[in-house]
């Protein structure tokens, strides 16, 4: 059985997380420039190449954004251009800043960082008159829990929930026993002081609860189970709620 290591499975993930970011930064950039910017420039603030910034600017036409110029002579946004303005309330602005702010007690940095990056693109396309609801300087969440994890890599964890791949990993039980597993992952879960993985395991042939502080290594698998994924899926759902039933 072929399989990636989650430090390419994270590789892959972030080419695709970094065009998405970097479509967003050209137009912003684009908006606050007073002059024409070149490529070059652009391309130096995004830390890519020339070729990858033309490709972008071509991407963002494509889609109709008002950016005018060419190559050798500069960009600019056409003025009166912005981006859709989001329609929440103040109670959703609330529930967004706090339910960002508790991303800090999961221990997982990289939904920690994402959970920056998009408290700050809220932020900018906010009318300004609205803008210090993102910041909700009256709503504190306290951010102590669990500690990042040293032996995983949780966003290549996420992504392979994401995507229905099988995970091989190495494990420690409670009792300090070693065992390698091969399990097929439904949920993340999130506590106070820890993080949990449920998933499908081939060798109890049940559904087990991992703690992510205990696995010692783990690599994604080419093999991927999303036709069963929904099923299993709740299946664990039903035997958790069996779990919580009154007796």
């Amino acid at each position: 059985m072929r399989f990636l290591s989650a430090t390419a499975w994270h590789e892959q993930r972030e080419v695709r997380v970094r065009r998405a970011d970097r479509l967003f930064e050209i137009i912003q950039l684009l908006r606050q420039a007073r002059a024409p910017m070149t490529a070059a420039a652009l391309a130096e603030q995004l830390e890519v190449n020339i070729r990858t910034v033309y490709r972008d600017i071509a991407t963002l036409q494509g889609m109709r954004v008002p950016i005018e110029g060419a190559a050798g002579i500069g960009y600019l946004m056409r003025r009166g251009y912005d981006l859709a303005p989001l329609m929440f309330d103040v109670e959703e602005m609330e529930a967004i800043v706090v339910g960002l702010s508790l991303l800090a007690r999961t221990g997982d940095v990289g939904l920690q960082t994402a959970a920056r990056r998009a408290n700050a693109k809220i932020a900018e396309v906010l009318p300004e008159s609205r803008r210090g609801e993102a910041e909700g300087s009256h709503l504190n969440v306290s951010d102590w829990g669990a500690d990042p994890p040293d032996l995983i890599d949780m966003a290549a964890l996420r992504t392979a929930l994401r995507e229905n791949r099988a995970l091989r990993i190495a494990y420690l039980d409670e009792a300090g026993d070693a065992t390698e597993r091969t399990i097929l992952p439904v949920a993340l879960v999130y506590y106070v002081q820890v993080a949990v993985l449920a998933a499908w395991c081939r060798l109890r042939k049940d559904f087990r609860h991992f703690r992510i502080d205990r696995i010692q290594s783990m690599d994604v698998l080419e093999e991927g189970f999303g036709p069963d994924a929904r099923q299993l899926r709740l299946n664990w759902e039903a035997a958790r709620q069996s779990e919580k039933a009154p007796t």
